[in-house]
């Protein structure tokens, strides 16, 4: 039984840990990047280029990515208006 339920809890944060953005009309790539500070995420940039990093801050201009996919040493500072879009995990 106690099995069943830390089977039921694990899965239950899972999912609130992976839920997709929530969107308003007056949201923008800054308000939706900046509610997934702390996350990992793709930017797809506007040259077609692809970061992942995990969004360590951002501001009104740039973000700044860490731990980047296959360049952990380095870390990313992205213009706002170079993102085309912002991809994040929902699903384990």
């Amino acid at each position: 039984m106690r099995l069943l339920i830390t089977a039921v809890l694990c899965l239950a944060i899972a999912h609130a840990a992976a839920q997709a953005p929530a969107l308003t009309p007056s949201d923008t790539v800054q308000s939706v990047v900046s509610t997934q500070k702390g996350k990992r995420v793709t930017l797809r940039l506007r040259s077609g280029q692809e970061l992942t990093g995990t969004l360590r801050e951002s501001t009104d201009r740039l973000m700044v990515l860490t731990e980047l996919a296959g360049r952990e040493l380095f870390e990313a500072v992205v213009p706002i208006e170079a993102v085309e879009a912002v991809i994040v995990r929902t699903k384990q």
